[in-house]
């Protein structure tokens, strides 16, 4: 959705890890590698029962800016939502 989206149409992505076709890793890696300028900008936050440091980890090494985890708490998910979304 984003690829076929407006530039800059997207404040933020909320990245779901375990996905039917392709892991939110590797979503979050294609984002990335588009040919254009907000794919770079844009946060990118996953959101997965995995919550090991591991998981964290490779969230960020996948182009994620940060990683909230399930069951999700609200107050904490706002303030992630803030922190990222100007």
């Amino acid at each position: 959705m984003f690829a076929s989206s407006a530039p800059e149409e997207y404040d933020c992505i909320l990245m779901d890890i375990q996905m039917p076709v392709m892991d939110g890793y590797r979503a979050a890696e294609a984002i990335r590698a588009l040919g254009r300028r907000d794919a770079k900008t844009v946060p990118i936050l996953a959101l997965t029962a995995n919550a090991f440091a591991s998981d964290i980890g490779k969230a960020h090494c996948a182009g994620m800016n940060d990683h909230v985890a399930k069951p999700i708490e609200v107050e904490r998910f706002m303030e992630t939502l803030q922190r990222w979304i100007r």
